[in-house]
């Protein structure tokens, strides 16, 4: 980094008071200890199912829910651990979810796949790829029906884009200027396939412009960065000049799924991406601060993990559902 990115870094943080970068952090390695928890309770069987984490995109789903207000609403996908916890689910209630609990954010009815919670704003992960967009506008359909004044961020990956539902939810946002903050995780791989291979212009920003909106590509492992750019988009939404198409440049630490060992991932591309972890990144800026010490770090880093060591305890000895839960929450 030159010298005069880190001033210009070091300005920008600070515009913001300690106590919202240490929330920021806080969430941040909360979403990083709780997937990497997850990840062991896999491996040894403890809990059922199948997981698609997040380590290493934290910043995209902090920096996002940290700029929307608490009745504004997230979509989310099959890999949405992180984007419940930015909205504000509590570990508890996802871990429960993930034993399959009646005490989980969906009653155990949801999984790893699906979780999310109505009340706390975060529509329950759809795991078809770009199946949340179409959703996204059509809640943010309904919000300018109701003059709400609220609005709807879409997470989904770049595979995503690929999908006619992608074009379909994004040309119906446009026409109807709709207050949708459309979210594109771009960790650069849909699944084991490249970007690049699959798109001429691998910018996916780019794609605004064919509908006649903007769009901004954006660090997605800068947490500020990705805050600011979210605020600006959820303002202009809620001035009537949505949507707009966020890309979030990022990476993902782990496999697609718990049984992918990332063989398709050059080392070199690796090295490169996890020296730009968001965490580690964040907290040298934090440090950097006149108001911010190691032992602020380290005790939020306590803190969480004794947090998540007392709510995995708790979520084993979770009530199971009974059969009769089977014909619960069921619509025709």
């Amino acid at each position: 980094m030159t010298q005069q990115a880190k001033a210009t870094s070091a300005e920008r943080l600070a515009n913001y008071n300690q106590g919202f970068l240490l929330d920021l952090y806080e969430r941040m390695v909360l979403i990083r200890s709780f997937e990497e928890r997850i990840k062991f309770l896999f491996l040894e069987g403890t809990m059922p199912g199948t997981i698609h984490q997040c380590q290493g995109q934290e910043a995209t789903a902090v920096g996002v829910c940290s700029a929307l207000k608490a009745n504004d609403y997230i979509t989310s996908t099959f890999r949405g651990h992180g984007h419940a916890l930015a909205k504000g689910l509590t570990v508890q209630e996802l871990l429960d979810e993930l034993f399959g609990a009646v005490t989980g954010c969906c009653k155990g009815k949801g999984g790893s796949m699906h979780v999310g919670n109505m009340h706390k704003g975060m529509v329950p992960g759809i795991a078809i790829v770009a199946g949340g967009i179409p959703l996204a506008a059509g809640m943010a359909l309904a919000f300018t029906m109701q003059k709400s004044g609220q609005v709807v961020a879409c997470f989904f990956g770049d595979g995503a884009v690929a999908e006619g539902a992608f074009h379909e939810g994004v040309n119906m946002a446009a026409i109807w200027n709709l207050p949708v903050i459309l979210v594109c995780e771009n960790n650069l791989y849909g699944a084991s396939t490249r970007v690049d291979k699959v798109m001429k212009n691998p910018k996916i920003s780019d794609r605004a412009a064919a509908y006649g909106f903007r769009g901004e590509t954006v660090d997605g492992n800068d947490v500020i960065a990705v805050h600011e750019a979210a605020k600006r988009a959820a303002a202009e939404c809620r001035a009537g000049k949505g949507p707009v198409l966020l890309e979030l440049l990022t990476y993902r630490r782990t496999g697609h799924s718990r049984r992918d060992p990332c063989h398709y991932q050059p080392k070199d591309e690796r090295e490169a991406w996890f020296a730009r972890d968001p965490i580690e990144r964040f907290a040298q800026r934090l440090l950097a601060r006149d108001d911010v010490a190691p032992a602020d770090l380290d005790g939020i880093r306590a803190r969480v993990d004794r947090e998540i060591e007392t709510a995995v305890e708790k979520a084993k000895r979770a009530p199971q559902p009974t059969v009769a839960d089977v014909e619960t929450d069921v619509l025709a």
